[in-house]
């Protein structure tokens, strides 16, 4: 049963990460870059703690930094 319950939750979050990112038109390439980052670290953060809630955001948090500061070295 846990198994399923997490496999359900990285599912729903990655199709909510895929889904949001329809919303970044009409933002900056680094407003983007950070979003991303975001969705991306909060899918790898839910993933590597088995769908713990304060893995998620971590994943998040880290993620929008890295997306932030790699927007940078674009310029």
């Amino acid at each position: 049963m846990t198994s399923f319950f997490h496999k359900t939750t990285a599912l729903t979050a990655t199709s909510l990460v895929l889904l949001s990112l329809g919303a970044c038109s009409g933002m900056s390439g680094r407003q983007q870059d950070t979003a991303v980052g975001a969705g991306v670290g909060a899918v790898g953060g839910a993933i590597l703690t088995g769908g713990s809630g304060i893995g998620t955001v971590g994943g998040a948090a880290v993620g929008a930094v890295i997306g932030n500061e790699i927007s940078k070295d674009k310029r």
